[in-house]
This record gives C-alpha cells, sequence and structure tokens, in this order.
C-alpha cells in the first residue's frame, strides 16, 4: 500500500482510499455483503475545504451515493447543514451540465451519509442527525406548516471506539486495526507518554499483535505524522470552543444572556482564530493545513506567514 499524498493529513482517509477496503468497510457498517464485482468510484471533492479537516471519502456503488466522514472531536449537530453543501457538490462534480438543462429525466445516484466517531467524549452506539432538527421554527412566527419537510438530509453516526459496535468493527479487519491503533495510542498518551512516544508504542504494540502490521512496519513515520497532525488540529478545536463559551459567557453578562452568549461565542471565535494560525505556523505546519484546521482563506494566511 502505498502513501496517498492526497490524504497525507488523514489517516482514515489513507487507510480506506482505495475500493477493495472500501466495499468491505460498507458491508461491515450496512450488514451486508457487497459483491466483489461491483465496482466502486471515488469522488471526493479535491481542494475543497469540509469541516476543517481531510477526513472524508466519497463514493458511488451500485447507484448509491456514499459520503463518509471520520470524525475525532464532539459530533457536530450542525453536520446535517454541512453535508448538504457538500452533496450538492458532489452532485455538480459527476453530473453532466447539459444533462442537467435536457427536457429528459436524469438519473441521480441515491445519497447515503455514514459518520464513523472515533472521539473521546461519551456517544452512544448509533444515533441519527437529520437536517429538519435544524430549521427554524416558523409555527412561532404565526406560520402553520404541514405535511414532511420540503427537504429533509439524514446522517447515520457509528461509534466505533473500542468495545463499541464490535459486531460490526470485527467484520472489517482494517477498521477493527484502525480502532485498536488509535485507542492504544490514546491510552498511552492519556497516561502521560507524550505523543510522538505513545505513538510509537501504539505501532509497537500492534505490530507485535499481528494488527495494522504490513501497514505499520512500512509506513510507520507517515502514521505517525499523519496522526500528530490530525491530533494538533483536534486540539486547537477544544481549545476554540473553551475560549469561545467563555467569551459568549462574559459577553452574556453585559449585554443579556441569550443574546450575549451567542454573540460572544461568534465573535470569541473569530478574534481567536488568527491566533490560532499564528501558533500552527511557528510549529511548522503547512499553510494549507493550518487553513483546513481554521476555516480562514488562504490569503489570510499566507499574511500571517510574512508571504
Amino acid at each position: 500500500m502505498g502513501v496517498n499524498k492526497k490524504y497525507k493529513d488523514s489517516l482514515f482517509s489513507w487507510l480506506f482510499s482505495d475500493p477493495d477496503t472500501l466495499r468491505e468497510l460498507y458491508s461491515a457498517i450496512e450488514g451486508i455483503l457487497v459483491d466483489p464485482a461491483l465496482p466502486i468510484r471515488i469522488n471526493t471533492l479535491e481542494k475543497v475545504l469540509y469541516m476543517n479537516q481531510i477526513n472524508d471519502i466519497s463514493f458511488e456503488i451500485g447507484g448509491i451515493l456514499v459520503v463518509l466522514i471520520e470524525h475525532q472531536s464532539t459530533i457536530n449537530p450542525n453536520m446535517p447543514l454541512r453535508l448538504l453543501m457538500y452533496i450538492a457538490r458532489i452532485y455538480e462534480k459527476i453530473i453532466d451540465r447539459k444533462k442537467r438543462h435536457s427536457g429528459k429525466k436524469v438519473p441521480v445516484p441515491q445519497p447515503e451519509f455514514i459518520v464513523l466517531y472515533n472521539g473521546k467524549a461519551q456517544y452512544p452506539d448509533e444515533a441519527i442527525l437529520k437536517l429538519s432538527d435544524l430549521f427554524a421554527d416558523a409555527a412561532a412566527c404565526g406560520l402553520i406548516t404541514s405535511g414532511p419537510p420540503a427537504l429533509e438530509l439524514t446522517v447515520k453516526v457509528y461509534n466505533i471506539n473500542q468495545g463499541r459496535n464490535e459486531a460490526m468493527v470485527r467484520k472489517c479487519e482494517r477498521l477493527r486495526g484502525y480502532s485498536i491503533f488509535v485507542g492504544k495510542a490514546r491510552e498511552y498518551k492519556d497516561s502521560g507518554k507524550s505523543k510522538e512516544e505513545s505513538l510509537e508504542m501504539a505501532i509497537r504494540y500492534c505490530i507485535d499483535h499481528d494488527i495494522l502490521k504490513a501497514i505499520l512496519e512500512a509506513h510507520a513515520s507517515e502514521v505517525i505524522n499523519m496522526l500528530l497532525e490530525e491530533w494538533k488540529i483536534d486540539e486547537a478545536k477544544e481549545a476554540w470552543q473553551e475560549e469561545a463559551w467563555e467569551d459568549g459567557r462574559v459577553e452574556g453578562e453585559k449585554k443579556g444572556r441569550v443574546e450575549g452568549e451567542k454573540k460572544g461565542r461568534v465573535e470569541g471565535r473569530e478574534e481567536t482564530k488568527k491566533e490560532d494560525a499564528k501558533n500552527f505556523l511557528a510549529l511548522g505546519v503547512s499553510p494549507a493545513t493550518v487553513a483546513k484546521a481554521t476555516g480562514l482563506d488562504m490569503e489570510t494566511i499566507k499574511e500571517l506567514a510574512g508571504q
């Protein structure tokens, strides 16, 4: 298995970036046996910032368009909205422009949205997120709506941490190995080991127990670099959330609890992004990765980097 540079910032995307492993993974998630002859076409968007990290894989299989996300931090309730924007870009990419304006019915692959949660916060084995849960309350404005929402998007979330959804995880050897490896690395880090030492110990443990052995023996340094980068981004996001919440609390005391907290969280987060970007750049993180982590545009990143 060669190192795919396109996915170099995400261990998950790198491990599952070829059709055979995706077929096995999808079979495990859905609890079915996908015909090995059924082709898989990967159509992940390139050079598009999604959720500020490169951890998504989009692929077509048997008329189904699957958007698969690996998530290491707290599940974002706005994920259905973000996926709506993402799937629109995918359709724009795969459906010929001329066909969209033809008088004939255009066949569209059926979308499916799957999130594999691997974060530290407590989360159930399975959960469903819906776009309609984010809709404003029209009834509060005196408007009456009836029937199902005119637009809906459903996201299936599965917890793949060690000990969770074991029946599913066991059906995909690479998913099982990934879950164990990340779990061991996190265990060593929580015990006080440095990040680098934790990853090295996790690699040694997995090799000794024949878990992702061939991959880790051939690409240990790349795997370490990938997870170090992911941990940097994840920790920065946690810090932003804490700072934004605190800023919102202070602002809320001054301007009224409800409106103040809402405004303070937004403004506080925006004002800290540039400082976090400067810190990332000082650590040697690439401008492109800093842009993904902070959500700032590349022009701003370049200004902060003095380019």
